[in-house]
């Protein structure tokens, strides 16, 4: 088999405040921007990687899911337990330095893992968790 990850979610509950996250704090490049409001699905993406995405979307939009699930959802944000990401950089220490001097919410500072790798963490405006590894 020939599988690769094309595109993976993440809520947002503030499309300008996580588009201006991914795009001016990060550096993704933005594919696209459709709906309105609040009611927006923003794809981004790493420059020169156009085979992998990450898409910011309403979490409540699926209208299957009932209002105690939004609920939950919105509680679950609100503590930021709901989403998170795992990315890679090379340069842990100059990632960090530039992620966190553009006012990102620091989690931890680049730390070595008792599991074997060094990595550092910051929130993005919806609470997701944003874990950034060292490659080594």
């Amino acid at each position: 088999m020939d599988i690769t990850i094309h595109t993976t979610f993440l809520p947002h509950d503030d499309p300008d405040a996580s588009l201006a996250f991914y795009r001016d704090v990060l550096g993704f490049e933005v594919r696209s921007d459709v709906g309105q409001g609040k009611m927006r699905w923003i794809t981004v993406g790493p420059a020169g990687q156009p085979g992998t995405s990450l898409l910011l979307a309403p979490p409540a939009a699926d209208p299957g899911i009932t209002e105690d699930e939004r609920r939950t959802i919105a509680e679950m944000m609100a503590k930021g337990t709901y989403g998170w990401i795992l990315l890679a950089t090379p340069d842990l220490d100059g990632t960090f330095e530039k992620v966190q001097a553009r006012d990102a919410e620091v989690v931890q500072e680049p730390t070595e893992q008792p599991y074997g790798v060094r990595d550092c963490a910051f929130r993005d405006p919806a609470g997701n968790l944003i874990r950034i590894q060292e490659l080594r």
